[in-house]
């Protein structure tokens, strides 16, 4: 059952992800989530993720209890994280994703902000997600978020599954959107209807192609291809023949080769090689990509796999991002569950108000005025 398409009404927009942020929202890994042992290790890599953001913006850090939030906050302060840009918030989650479980933000007319929140199933029922499904709604009415309005939309959405260019197109895969585990009975017209009308997109461009070995996310397109701007493409490539990626990834060059931009241009495309494999305790081969970076105020959080294609990613990176910072952030603890560091984030766009518990007093007026 899909939810009832509003009517076109002061067409919202959904932000490019390079635009100004009023503060990178994590949700904190804790003992009752899927870490086990890796814990400690994982909770290290969100400290080195949290410091290197909170170096250029406002981090809202969500975390299971004050306890938590208290000892995050000292550890963030001795690795030289500003207390003024770090807010904290206790509330119950599921896991760390906030990509998917996080409020999706449209802005509408004057630059005011909409947070939109998604129904959110767990990747298609997956795995348990009601902790997460309530995280937005619970942050709004405690105050710690808020912009123009929240709205709670019943049809699911992951912020992973879609990328936009700031100016109405809208970077997706057919494997995700469409999958029957989401929005069942949705067809790709209702699909379009429903990104039109609630994040503003004038158009859509469907991947065909593209995969990951384990990938549980039925193809996320922020594991495989990201705007950098409204003319350039980020994606992953595999340059070897004998690797299961190889067909698959080289269709999805070819489809991105075919790509045009509003203007009837062929997009400049940034090829970021996969790193070699990496795999799991059960010699599972992992889902590793650099197309997982994150834009921040300032600098791009680049993850890195202790892999000569580190160097190589982050130059090219680099190359097409010119007046950022390239920050690499060690994700190999965080792709043991899937994941990297866009998936672990999720950005809140200039607009919304960051009204958080242990935010200091200028910091909000900071944000506020921003």
């Amino acid at each position: 059952m899909s939810a009832p398409v509003p009517p076109d009404c002061q067409q919202p927009r959904l932000p490019a992800e390079w635009e100004r942020q009023a503060a990178l929202m994590l949700t904190w890994p804790h003992s009752g989530g899927d870490w086990g042992a890796d814990l400690p290790a994982v909770e290290a890599c969100f400290e080195r993720l949290a410091a290197a953001a909170a170096q250029y913006q406002p981090v809202l850090i969500v975390s299971p209890d004050s306890r938590t939030s208290a000892r995050i906050r000292n550890r963030l302060r001795s690795a030289g994280a500003s207390a003024q840009r770090l807010i904290f918030s206790e509330a119950p989650s599921n896991d760390v994703w906030a990509r998917d479980h996080g409020p999706i933000t449209v802005l509408r007319a004057g630059g005011r902000a909409q947070l939109l929140d998604f129904r959110f199933n767990g990747w298609g029922d997956r795995y348990p997600a009601a902790d997460d499904d309530r995280l937005p709604r619970r942050l709004t009415e405690e105050g710690v978020i808020g912009g123009e309005s929240y709205r709670r939309i019943e049809w699911i959405l992951e912020g992973g599954s879609i990328d936009s260019d700031g100016a109405g197109t809208l970077l997706t895969t057919s494997s995700c959107l469409l999958n029957p585990n989401r929005n069942s009975g949705c067809a790709r017209e209702e699909v379009e209807a429903q990104l039109q009308a609630r994040l503003g997109v004038r158009r859509v461009l469907w991947l065909e192609s593209g995969w990951l070995c384990g990938d549980d996310t039925d193809g996320h397109v922020d594991m495989l291809a990201r705007f950098v701007d409204r003319y350039t493409i980020a994606h992953a490539i595999c340059e070897d023949p004998d690797d299961p990626h190889y067909r698959s990834l080289q269709a999805l060059r070819a489809e991105l080769q075919a790509a045009r931009t509003l203007q009837g241009d062929p997009y400049r495309l940034i090829e970021l090689p996969i790193p070699a494999p990496i795999y799991d305790e059960h010699g599972n081969r992992l889902p590793a990509t650099y197309a997982n970076f994150v834009f921040i105020n300032g600098a791009v959080l680049v993850p890195v796999y202790d892999d000569p294609a580190d160097a190589v990613a982050c130059a090219r990176l680099a190359q097409a991002c010119p007046g950022r910072e390239i920050v690499r952030i060690p994700a190999r603890e965080l792709i043991r569950q899937g994941g990297s560091v866009h998936c672990a984030t999720m950005q809140l766009p200039e607009g919304v108000i960051i009204d958080g518990p242990g935010a200091e007093a200028d910091e909000r007026r900071r944000v506020h005025e921003a």
